[in-house]
């Protein structure tokens, strides 16, 4: 899949968290300050779960030999600790390097602006994966009471795009694991999310199995939904040279094609056909093989 070009969300950053040019002056809501390590603690509704310990480590040993060049932000409590708003990386990267200050911007945010600002910080600048944002948005949904209305304003994204987020959740664990994993991308995910719940990791199985492109799942899924018996062919517990047999006829022939074993033991290979227009086209392909 090639990669795209990252959309911004609606709002700024600097809307969110201030000034992000350490040499630019402190706003009434923002102070810079020089933070004890031991005295911050990571935000635990931050929605990336994941941290790749050997990007740490790289980012640790930059840290050893320039510094930290981006402060982090912070939010202030009420005992005097501090609870991180963006840059939990760096701040982990700067435990590894031994490092006991951080700089930091302090700003006075409550709790439901400070589950906004690490859900866009994290997704404008840490690359979530899509499983990682639908889940940050379900908190801010869930904890800080809001509407998918309200939400979506929050962190500047359609409606639209709120409920597609959404959505990824009532998909099957498996579907969800594939779409973090990066075996599938959302576009795959938002085709299967269209099925009925028992056809979902049939649909995951045959996108998986034959590398379907998204426009290929979202074809797939409607032959599933107008036809959901053709969701079964391929289900019976067959030989491993049946498989086979079906992966190199879809090669060069057609990719709807089932394969069925008789109570008697004989087999039947179906090539589908939805028009007479794809039955000369199969025909053109057998020739082309003479």
């Amino acid at each position: 899949m090639t990669a795209q070009k990252k959309r911004g969300l609606g709002r700024g950053l600097d809307a969110l968290f201030g000034p992000t040019n350490p040499t630019q002056q402190s706003t009434p809501m923002s102070e810079m300050a020089e933070v004890s390590i031991a005295d911050i603690t990571p935000n635990p509704l931050q929605p990336r779960r994941d941290f790749d310990e050997e990007a740490l480590q790289e980012l640790a040993t930059s840290i050893s030999e320039l510094g930290v060049i981006q402060p982090i932000t912070l939010k202030r409590q009420q005992d005097g600790k501090y609870i991180i708003i963006s840059g939990e990386r760096r701040w982990r990267a700067s435990q590894i390097a031994g490092l006991e200050t951080l700089p930091a911007y302090i700003r006075d945010v409550d709790d439901e602006d400070l589950h906004a600002m690490a859900l866009v910080e994290n997704i404008q600048r840490e690359n979530l994966n899509a499983i990682e944002i639908a889940l940050g948005m379900q908190r801010l949904v869930e904890e800080c009471g809001l509407t998918q209305e309200a939400m979506a304003q929050k962190v500047g994204k359609k409606r639209s795009t709120v409920s597609n987020y959404m959505r990824l959740l009532t998909l099957p664990s498996e579907v969800q694991l594939a779409l973090k994993e990066g075996i599938i991308s959302m576009g795959h995910a938002k085709a299967i999310a269209a099925l009925d719940h028992d056809l979902q990791i049939k649909a995951l199985k045959r996108c998986v199995k034959k590398s379907l492109s998204v426009r290929q799942a979202e074809d797939l899924a409607r032959k599933f939904s107008e036809a959901p018996q053709s969701a079964t062919a391929e289900e019976e517990d067959y030989p491993e040279s049946y498989s086979r047999l079906v992966m190199e006829l879809e090669r060069v022939l057609s990719d709807n094609i089932a394969i069925k074993r008789t109570k008697s033991g004989t087999t039947r290979i179906t090539i589908e056909c939805a028009n007479d227009k794809e039955v000369e086209m199969l025909v053109a392909k057998l020739n082309d093989i003479k």
